[in-house]
C-alpha cells in the first residue's frame, strides 16, 4: 500500500461519519436572507404573530355580535312599524267615536227622530267598539281605580267623601293603548285628602 493511498475507513470511522452526515442534514436551517435568527428573536415573533391572531379572532367575534345586534334591532323596528302603523289613524279616529258618544248622550226627547237618532248612533258605536280588539285598541276607563300618571292627566283634585286619597272618582275622557303603548290618555278627577278643620274653627 502507497502512502498517497487513503486506508480504508474502519467500520467505527465508516458509522461516525455517516452520524455526522444525518446530524448536519437535521439541524434546523435559521438563516433567512442574511439573517440568522436567534431563538429568543423567533420566540418573540411566535408571541407577536399569536397576539395578532388574538387580536383578529377577537375583532371577528365582536364583529359578529354588532351583525346580531343589528340583526335583532332591525327585526324589533320591522316588528314595531307593524304594530304601530296604525297609530295616527287610531289617534284621528278617536275623536270621531268621542264625537258620537257625546251626541248620543245629548239626545233627548221621545219623538221619532230622535229615536232613530239614537238608535243609529248606538248602532255606529257598537261597531267602534267591536273594531277596537282586532286592532289591540284597548280602553282605559280607571273609575275607582289608583291614579296612574303614566295613562291618566289629572284634570281635577278634589276632596270626595268616601273616597281612597288618590282614586279615580271620575272620568271626562275614556284614553286608549294601542299594542300596549299610549294613544291618549284618560282626562280624569282624582280623590284628595280632605281639609282637616284648623283649630281656630273647632
Amino acid at each position: 500500500m502507497s502512502i498517497d493511498q487513503e486506508a480504508p475507513e474502519s467500520p467505527v470511522e465508516a458509522e461516525a461519519g455517516i452520524e455526522n452526515e444525518t446530524v448536519n442534514e437535521e439541524l434546523p436551517h435559521t438563516e433567512v436572507g442574511e439573517h440568522e435568527y436567534t431563538i429568543e428573536e423567533l420566540k418573540q415573533e411566535l408571541e407577536e404573530a399569536k397576539q395578532k391572531a388574538h387580536d383578529n379572532w377577537d375583532k371577528a367575534v365582536r364583529t359578529q355580535a354588532e351583525m346580531e345586534n343589528l340583526k335583532r334591532r332591525t327585526q324589533k323596528d320591522l316588528e314595531d312599524a307593524h304594530k304601530f302603523a296604525l297609530t295616527s289613524f287610531a289617534k284621528e279616529l278617536l275623536p270621531v267615536y268621542d264625537s258620537l258618544v257625546l251626541g248620543l248622550q245629548a239626545a233627548s226627547g221621545d219623538s221619532e227622530d230622535v229615536k232613530k237618532f239614537r238608535e243609529g248612533s248606538e248602532l255606529t258605536i257598537k261597531q267602534f267598539e267591536a273594531l277596537f280588539p282586532k286592532f289591540n285598541i284597548v280602553a282605559i276607563d280607571p273609575l275607582g281605580q289608583p291614579f296612574n300618571a303614566e295613562q291618566h292627566q289629572a284634570m281635577l283634585m278634589q276632596a270626595v267623601e268616601g273616597a281612597e286619597p288618590n282614586t279615580v272618582v271620575n272620568v271626562f275622557q275614556k284614553g286608549y293603548m294601542l299594542n300596549g303603548r299610549l294613544l291618549r290618555p284618560a282626562m280624569v278627577v282624582v280623590a284628595k285628602a280632605a281639609e282637616k278643620p284648623s283649630e281656630d274653627n273647632a
